[in-house]
């Protein structure tokens, strides 16, 4: 909520409670994703920065994939043109999601040079920053695996301290995670961000 908003609601609770109770039930017989999906509409429309970051991350929360926030948006066009399309999307790209990268959505993606293969034995699992991402990679008995550090929830950045053992727990709202597998086992219900890799030379490599 903006500061503009809180004022408001201080200032005149009465006026400002009706207004809430009014797009509260005017929503309600939306399932969550689509009513998440029109909220983001509106702050690309009004090009409110702050609120569409918020209501990007609302989006994502109800279950809305990148794809359906990238249609929303160009089924949006008749009303709000090119331009306000493009600001939502710089916007996206500046918040570097990894449901947003170019391999997460389908397309080529490019390969990134994550680390030597000798500097991770069978079982092993590290943080490694590679050309401006945060990964953890797990050497597993079934080959090695790449996840993105941000969490799917709101794209925390995960760090090291966070890892135990084989577990992951984002420090924001706890969402934990099995980094052998990515797969969320607590709290939450989206498992981290596996990028494409291979080995070449001796070298570790992913692709996003």
């Amino acid at each position: 909520m903006s500061d503009a908003l809180s004022f408001l609601v201080k200032a005149r609770p009465e006026a400002m409670g009706h207004y809430f109770a009014f797009l509260k039930d005017s929503g309600k017989h939306l399932d969550p994703k689509t009513r998440a999906l029109i909220s983001l509409i509106t702050k690309v429309h009004s090009r409110t920065e702050r609120g569409f970051r918020q209501y990007l991350g609302r989006a994502l929360h109800e279950g809305c994939s990148a794809a359906e926030i990238l249609d929303a948006l160009l089924m949006a066009f008749p009303a709000l043109g090119l331009a306000k399309i493009v600001w939502a999307v710089d916007i996206i790209l500046a918040m570097d999601l990894p449901q947003f990268q170019p391999a997460a959505l389908g397309a080529e993606g490019a390969w990134h040079d994550v680390m030597a293969e000798a500097d991770l034995a069978p079982g092993g699992i590290a943080r490694v920053d590679c050309d401006g991402r945060g990964l953890f990679v797990h050497h597993g008995d079934d080959g090695w695996k790449v996840f993105d550090s941000r969490c799917p929830h709101q794209g925390t950045d995960i760090t090291q301290l966070a890892l135990q053992g084989t577990t992951l727990t984002c420090p924001k709202h706890q969402w934990v995670f099995d980094v052998r597998s990515g797969r969320c086992i607590a709290r939450g219900d989206r498992p981290l961000t596996q990028w494409e890799s291979s080995i070449a030379n001796g070298r570790v490599l992913a692709r996003w």
